[in-house]
């Protein structure tokens, strides 16, 4: 009987045995197959080439051609000029630049003291586009108050237009880079028909033609965004100044109705 028991007990250990193996066999022979594989790579086998990217910002630029590399040089020139003009008008187009509250008190001081030459010397130690005003202003006293203020209306004039012409060159960026970016998209498009008009066109040509399309058309879209914004918004802030200069102006000249001019 203990000999039937453990014959049963062995038969079924080698059954479970066998079993398992089978098993883990299948499984196995994957593993193996990227092992045998790797063999094979490592015995010589050449893996497929990756392919080289042609859409790349640099490949792009260097293989747009001489035409395409001075179009980007105009694109990088137009938004550095856009950054130095924004920085510049931003700079001017404060009221410390324009109006300064120093040169306002001084010449309210002068003008409570019924003195001309001295707020006159006042404008001279502090120029700007305020003080250019009034200087044009008291250096007609003598001639009527109309006289003044036609003389102040005219160097007015003068200081705005100044103003403006800094500041336009800001709008002349934003209009600019856009025309260049379509230039590019032009001679992208060139490029592409002239490699398929070859009959059997090279997809890396084509794909570097379309990229150097987009590209520049991004680009130059990347400038004038920025740009016009800061245009609109400091040429606001300009007239407002504008107003108020001149609001203030007229405010300090009212009293040269009955100024008599103190001689040194």
């Amino acid at each position: 009987m203990k000999r039937l028991v453990m014959s049963a007990v062995m038969v079924a250990g080698l059954a479970v045995g066998t079993a398992l193996a089978q098993d883990a066999a299948p499984a196995a022979a994957p593993a193996a197959a990227p092992a045998a594989e790797g063999v094979v790579a490592a015995d010589g086998a050449q893996a497929p080439a990756k392919p080289k990217d042609n859409t790349g910002f640099l490949a792009v630029v260097v293989g747009s051609g001489a035409v395409g590399i001075l179009l980007w040089a105009a694109l990088f020139g137009c938004g550095a000029a856009a950054i130095y003009f924004t920085v510049d008008s931003a700079v001017l187009i404060r009221p410390q630049k324009i109006m300064p509250q120093t040169l306002i008190n001084k010449v309210k001081g002068a003008m409570a003291e019924g003195d001309v030459m001295k707020a006159l010397h006042a404008c001279e130690s502090e120029p700007g586009p305020m003080a250019n005003i009034l200087s044009a202003g008291f250096a007609h006293v003598e001639e009527g108050f109309e006289v003044i203020q036609e003389a102040i209306t005219a160097a007015a004039d003068l200081e705005i237009e100044r103003i403006m012409q800094r500041l336009t060159w800001v709008s002349v960026c934003s209009n600019l880079s856009p025309m260049l970016g379509l230039l590019g998209t032009v001679q992208g498009m060139i490029m592409c028909f002239s490699a398929l008009a070859t009959g059997a066109p090279d997809v890396g040509a084509l794909a570097l033609a379309i990229s150097q399309a987009l590209w520049t058309t991004a680009g130059g879209l990347a400038i004038a965004i920025p740009a016009i914004t800061c245009y609109y918004s400091l040429r606001n802030n300009a007239n407002r100044l504008i107003l108020r200069m001149e609001a203030m102006t007229m405010e300090l000249i009212k009293d040269l109705r009955n100024v008599e001019v103190v001689s040194e």
